[in-house]
């Protein structure tokens, strides 16, 4: 197995790096995908593309290919470091397109090449017949102290530890990362889904700190800044979070297996996950830029809020073997086969396997290039 190193400079053309907006046939399906599959009968694995029928990675990318890339953190990410540099000889056009729904609709419109999202939408996509790949995996290090999520508890609820949970209203969005922590969150306290009521919500913006605010639900998962701006505000008033203490980190890149069974859309794309991993390194080196430059400038945070991220993610795990992680997915992927009633997929089936030391030989290397 081969694994391409990022384009020659030798090759012609420039990268042309947009950040284009325009899915007119994106918002003209239906949006049935990720959302489909919280009911329904889906057929897992109908007219999937076996591993074995990909060709090897070519070592470089043939001249004229574009690939349409739904990753606007890393776009930012490449701009502040210069490492857009290297994604040269062919075109990147980078849409403002993230999170398991819209990126898997994205996908269903042929608007999309590659996405980046947390490990259930992979899932989700292929109970509802969409055959996808995993390119790319990164974790944090130390993930049991460095959650992207805690849960949720609102005023007065009195919940303080998971257990509590029993007959408490919890919200839930299947299909989603959130909901499958809920899943996992009453595994782990020994509780089932008839123990509580879960309480459909969508996880976008601040729905589920409002939810606990006005005591619609008595707990949610909040993630990122939320946890702190929701502390701030009602933790006197009784809001609080508990630490769940299971792993919710995981951050793939993924692509219709379609896509990957072009062979210059899988060049670009193994030089794509190269320069992604480079930038993990980047982003992780570099925290002050990482703050002023996204957090601050990109998306509008206060400095304070910014550091609170960055201070919660810790160092970064891209990993060459994707054997552990493979086994983690299988774990989640049972628990909500047999709890949402969805048929059985094998975790392994998921992932390009082409791709697997791409990213994480590219952040290790960069590492050593940064010590040197």
């Amino acid at each position: 197995m081969s694994f391409p190193p990022s384009p020659p400079s030798s090759s012609p053309g420039v990268p042309a790096v947009t950040r284009r907006h325009a899915l007119a046939t994106l918002l003209a399906v239906p949006a049935v995908g990720l959302l489909s599959a919280c009911g329904g009968a889906a057929t897992a694995g109908s007219q999937r593309i076996s591993q074995s029928a990909l060709e090897p990675l070519a070592t470089s990318v043939p001249a004229g290919t574009t690939i349409k890339v739904g990753d606007p953190s890393i776009k930012v990410a490449l701009e502040l470091s210069g490492l857009v540099k290297e994604l040269n000889g062919f075109t990147v056009e980078f849409a403002n397109i993230s999170g398991g729904p819209q990126t898997t609709e994205a996908f269903r419109a042929n608007a999309l090449d590659v996405g980046s999202v947390a490990d259930i939408p992979p899932i989700h996509a292929t109970w509802t017949g969409l055959d996808v790949r995993i390119i790319a995996a990164g974790y944090r290090q130390d993930a049991v102290n460095h959650p992207i999520y805690e849960l949720g508890v609102a005023p007065g609820a009195g919940v303080t530890q998971l257990e509590e949970l029993r007959g408490r209203k919890v919200a839930y969005s299947p299909g989603q990362a959130q909901g499958a922590l809920v899943l996992r969150i009453l595994d782990k306290a020994g509780l089932k889904q008839e123990d509580v009521k879960l309480v459909e919500l969508p996880s976008t913006g601040d729905a589920y700190a409002t939810a606990l605010a006005s005591r619609q639900v008595d707990a949610a998962p909040l993630g990122g800044v939320q946890i702190k701006r929701y502390l701030a505000k009602y933790r006197g008033d009784g809001g609080a979070t508990i630490r769940h203490g299971l792993r919710d980190d995981p951050s793939l890149l993924y692509s219709p297996a379609k896509v990957l069974a072009d062979p210059a859309k899988a060049a670009a794309l193994a030089a794509y996950a190269t320069v992604w991993g480079k930038a993990q390194r980047w982003i992780e080196d570099h925290p002050a830029e990482w703050l002023e430059g996204y957090y601050v400038k990109d998306q509008g945070l206060s400095r304070e809020d910014g550091q609170y991220l960055i201070d919660a993610t810790g160092k970064r795990d891209i990993p060459t073997s994707w054997t552990e992680p493979i086994a983690r997915h299988q774990e989640t992927i049972d628990l909500l086969a047999r709890e949402q009633k969805k048929p059985q997929l094998q975790a392994a089936d998921l992932y390009d396997t082409r791709f697997e030391a791409v990213a994480g030989t590219a952040f290790a290397s960069a590492g050593k290039a940064g010590a040197a």
